[in-house]
């Protein structure tokens, strides 16, 4: 059991952390091959897309992005003729089988009738028109997600046609790590290993037809705890396919990607590849640490730790900081808080038999309240939390999640036992830089 940590006086926030449902609707859609975006907007929401498209790793030249520009005698007086004008010219510009028509907290505000727009615009225009509301005030970019993922439900057809041993890959994106696109990669490649193809990825490169046909997979799983999972629930009930995995922590650390690999050849009847899959990863991370760091266990003993991080990595993170680091994790603040994280927390810290202060939805001015009022010897974060621990005096800061300070040149998995040894090296290095000393002058 743990202790969730009640904030009195924090109605407001000026540092959010996470982003309007905007962005998260953007992320979904900078996944499709051949789709649009057309924002009913102030140009400034044109930024909130271009970041997510930046999160995605979508080149600019190949983004396909169209804003209203709305100005303030637009909110006043509706700008429905500007919405249609520009539809009808970026249909012509961009030639995209989808348009994605997002309505944002101006669209709200003015009433603007979104879905109204796009049937009076659809016969004269090619791509087939998908309005989304969006707005800030309709919650988070995790909210957007889930958003995004909705719109897509209607173009999976149903099939009774189904591919034996087949997934779909939802919401790989929602994730902290700076190249995330990295644990996908793993995952997919796992999943080559073991003979199980690879029907979906909702959304990463992802064509319409891969969308159509959604349906024929034979399970979905949830690279996420943060979203998703209405999602998921809903092609589960639709479509019939199942998600599977989705009770345990994902892939991080040694123990969790045993139990997930173990997991996932069960589902499938591929124990015996997923065995030597299992033996050859913890050799490979045995081997390493012998060589490269006697004394990285040592070193951590009965330190104690926060975790500022989401959920889907977060989780993961606590047993392998307890089990496996020897750490003692006292506080864990998260960004997110779904039911389904929740419940995955509780039983980890049941079975671990610890109770940290747990913190869900934490924001800025939450987590350096959290962390002022803690006795922990370090921080598991972000850069945004190395900077929080610096102002409230915790010395050791390790800036392992995004956004992230660090120069990364190649994309690095954190899933998995390679991706346990990459966040090692980061947390290494970061140790000692923060130990070495600053004050020797040499002549």
């Amino acid at each position: 059991m743990y202790a969730e940590l009640v904030f009195e006086n924090c109605k407001y926030s000026s540092d959010p952390i996470l982003g309007c449902a905007l962005e998260g609707v953007a992320s979904v859609v900078a996944g499709i091959k051949d789709a649009s975006i057309v924002i009913h907007s102030p140009q400034g929401c044109a930024a909130t897309v271009s970041a997510a498209y930046d999160t995605c790793e979508v080149d600019f030249t190949q983004r396909k992005i169209g804003c209203t520009r709305l100005f303030e005698l637009d909110v006043v007086m509706g700008a429905s003729e500007k919405l249609k004008n520009l539809i009808r010219e970026a249909d012509s510009t961009f030639n995209t089988k989808l348009m994605f028509v997002v309505g944002t907290c101006a669209a709200d505000i003015i009433g603007e009738d979104i879905e109204g727009i796009c049937r009076t615009v659809q016969p004269h225009v090619k791509a087939t028109l998908i309005p989304v509301f969006a707005g800030g005030f309709r919650g988070n970019a995790l909210e957007g997600v889930d958003a995004g993922l909705e719109v897509l439900l209607p173009f999976i057809k149903k099939t009774d046609n189904k591919i034996p041993d087949s997934v779909n890959i939802i919401a790989p994106q929602v994730n902290l790590n700076p190249t995330w696109w990295a644990d996908l990669r793993w995952v997919t490649k796992i999943l080559q290993f073991l003979g199980i193809k690879v029907q979906t990825v909702f959304t990463r490169n992802t064509s319409i037809r891969e969308i159509e046909n959604a349906g024929r997979a034979s399970a979905n799983i949830l690279l996420s705890h943060d979203a998703g999972y209405t999602f998921a629930r809903k092609m589960q009930e639709t479509h019939g396919v199942p998600l599977i995995l989705a009770d345990i922590p994902l892939p991080v650390g040694l123990d969790n990607t045993a139990r997930w690999l173990r997991a996932l050849g069960a589902y499938f009847s591929v124990e015996e590849k997923v065995e030597y899959l299992i033996k050859r990863g913890e050799q490979m991370v045995v081997d390493t640490l012998r060589r490269r760091a006697l004394m990285i266990i040592p070193r951590y003993h009965n330190c104690k730790i926060a975790v500022c991080a989401d959920s889907t990595i977060g989780i993961g993170l606590v047993r392998m900081l307890f089990e496996e680091l020897e750490m003692l994790p006292e506080l864990l603040l998260f960004r997110s808080g779904t039911p389904q994280a929740r419940k995955i927390l509780e039983r980890e810290l049941n079975d671990l038999g610890i109770s940290p202060q747990v913190g869900f939805w934490v924001d800025g001015y939450q987590m350096k309240k959290a962390l002022m009022d803690a006795d922990v010897d370090a921080v598991v974060g972000s850069a945004w939390e190395k900077y929080i621990a610096e102002e409230v005096g915790i010395k050791l800061a390790f800036d392992v999640l995004y956004p992230t300070n660090r120069d990364v040149y190649l994309d690095r998995p954190y899933f998995g036992y390679e991706g346990m040894l990459n966040i090692l090296e980061i947390i290494a290095n970061d140790w000692e830089r923060t130990f070495r000393s600053k004050g020797i002058k040499y002549r």
